[in-house]
Parts: structure tokens; sequence; C-alpha cells
């Protein structure tokens, strides 16, 4: 059923603009906004986390529980394609990064600075630093949005795709800064696997040798936080040379987008692998 899942969620991602009617996260960031004006006074960090994070888990595995034993399972298949599509990454790549490809075209750096700060909070000194930005926020946001959450879904099931989407919401949206700093925390210990697979990953269906070289020394650094391995191996990996301007700068965005593409063409058949020998 895992293969399944992963299937008609990608198909209605792509098929559909489904995926946005599920992510309503209105009740849940209500929720966030109680826990947060208590956290300092009858509730603490770990604890405000605890409920923000680990309550909703919990009402989800009651309901799988409750559904497992009825038509041999099958009856919690809406329940886990519910889960997955809604512990997807936000927002519309396409179009979030669209404006910024078009202004970078016709080589306007004062307009794609405007619409990197608009649509993607970025912001740099000089032209290719915005640039190498922006390829690394394309990076990461296909990890945590994509590549994260079927990494846990697949190992674990829905209820860690779900405390991974939550852990992000809150380091987005909570207020508290001790409650922010605790689920950074945990999404780097979430991250801490995924991220160095799918590095592997690149250099499966990129250039090996480069990243080989550029991640084998800080391979088990706990401390060095996913974004900045992404963004440091993911260029290297789709062998991006150094012209930054017009036309050359958007090459660099759509290599790094086919690497990504190859990737997940990589993960699907090892998904299915997985399900065959397990």
């Amino acid at each position: 059923m895992i293969f399944l899942v992963v299937l008609l969620a990608l198909l209605i991602d792509k098929l559909t603009d489904w995926r946005s009617d599920v992510q309503q996260d209105g009740p849940w960031l209500r929720l966030l906004r109680g826990i947060d004006a208590r956290t300092g006074s009858s509730f603490g960090p770990w604890l405000g986390l605890l409920l923000a994070v680990l309550l909703p888990v919990v009402v989800l595995g009651l309901l799988l529980m409750a559904l497992e034993p009825l038509a041999y399972g099958w009856l919690s298949l809406p329940l886990h394609l519910l889960v997955l599509l809604y512990s997807l990454g936000r927002g519309q790549g396409k179009r979030e990064f669209g404006a910024f490809r078009d202004a970078w075209r016709r080589g306007d750096e004062e307009a794609a600075a405007l619409v990197a700060q608009r649509d993607l909070g970025l912001s740099a000194a000089d032209a290719p630093g915005l640039l190498r930005a922006v390829e690394a926020q394309l990076l990461w946001r296909s990890h945590q949005g994509f590549f994260a959450v079927i990494f846990w879904y697949v190992l674990l099931g829905p209820l860690a795709a779900l405390a991974y989407r939550l852990l992000a919401l809150t380091v987005e949206h909570a207020r508290s800064e001790d409650m922010r700093e605790r689920a950074e925390q945990l999404r780097h210990a979430f991250d801490w696997v995924p991220v160095r697979l799918l590095l592997a990953s690149f250099g499966l269906v990129g250039n090996f040798v480069a990243v080989n070289r550029a991640l084998l020394q800080e391979l088990l650094h706990w401390d060095i936080p996913a974004y900045r391995l992404l963004a440091d191996v993911g260029p290297v990996a789709a062998d991006l040379g150094e012209p930054y301007e017009g036309e050359a700068g958007i090459a660099r965005l759509d290599s790094l987008a086919a690497l990504l593409v190859r990737t997940r063409m990589l993960w699907y058949a090892a998904i299915a692998f997985w399900v065959l020998l397990f």
C-alpha cells in the first residue's frame, strides 16, 4: 500500500490542485497560537512543542488503529493519502520561481532582486550571490517539501511524515523563540539521514566523483545544517559552471531541476524495490 499511496499522491499533486485544498493549516495554527500564548507561563517550550506536534500525531495514530482492522486495512488508504498530501511542502514552486526566472533572463538584476525578496524571501549583496541563494532555496524546498517527507513516510509511515511537517510549520510560524529553537533542533535530527541519502542519490544520477569529494569529509558531522549541505553539494552534483548572467543563470537552475527530476525517478524505483522486498 505504501507505493500505491506515494504514486497516488504524486499523481494528484501533478494533475490537480487538490493538494492546496488538503493543506489547510488554519485549525492547527490556531492550536499553535493558543500554545504560544502560554509558553513561558503555563507551558515550557518543550511541553508546548509536544502539544503542538505530538497531540495531532497521537490523534492520527488512534484513527489509524481504528481503521486498520477493517477491510484488511484498505479503509486506512484514504487517510494515508490525505496525510501524505498534507505533509508535502507548501506553495507552488514553478509559480514562485517563475517571476525571478523571467527577470533574470531579461538581465534585469534589480527586478530579480525585488521578486526574490517578495516571492522567496531572499536577498544578497550581488547578483551571483542572489542566484546561489535561489539555487539553495530550490534544493532546500525539494528536500523538505518532498524527499524528507517521502523518506519518513516509507520508513515509518504517516505519523512520522506528519510530525516532520508540523515541526517545519512550527519553525515557520511559532512566535516563541524558545519553541522555534526546539523545533529546529528536532527538525535537524529528522533531516540528518534523509539529506545525506538525497546527496548520495545526487551522486548516482549526477557527478559521482565531485559529490564524493565534496561530501566525504562532512558526511558524519552532526552540526552541519541540511540547508548548507544541499547548497554546497547540489551545484557540484549538477556540474554547474561559473557563468551567472542571463541565460547562463537560467541554465544553472534548469540543470538543478533536471538533477532533482532524475533523483525523484531513482527514489521511485528504490521505493518499488523496497516494497517488493519488505
